[in-house]
């Protein structure tokens, strides 16, 4: 598997109406980041403040000059965010740029890998 190369594919995909906050993160927004609080309507996230419409793209999804893709809010995304990839199936629905070929020939391991790599964002997932 390698390194996140920043492609966006996974905030993009997501970012329109693909995403939950929980209550906790909504309120923590509210009294902590009123910049971050203003995109949440009716406990929907990156919802335009203007007119209250789901936003086609995350309005914290920001291009460098090298056309890598940054989170503006990283610190304080939602756990959606924080925990993807959360399955190496899920890597190969969204045509993910870190799975190489020899991921694909064993999807147990390469989900072990997955889990191990992922292992300070999110809890682990149970295997049998």
């Amino acid at each position: 598997m390698k390194e996140c190369n920043q492609c966006g594919k996974c905030c993009i995909k997501y970012a329109n109406g693909g995403l939950c906050a929980t209550a906790e993160e909504i309120e923590n927004w509210e009294n902590n980041y009123p910049d971050i609080y203003q995109y949440v309507s009716n406990g929907k996230i990156w919802m335009d403040p203007h007119n209250g419409t789901q936003l086609a793209v995350c309005p914290w999804l920001k291009q460098d000059e090298k056309g890598k893709y940054l989170c503006s809010i990283y610190f304080s995304r939602p756990e959606d965010c924080r925990w993807y990839p959360v399955s190496v199936n899920e890597m190969i629905r969204d045509e993910c740029e870190m799975l190489e070929n020899r991921d694909l020939q064993n999807l147990k391991n390469t989900q072990v890998k997955l889990d191990t790599l992922m292992s300070d964002s999110r809890p682990p997932l149970q295997h049998k």
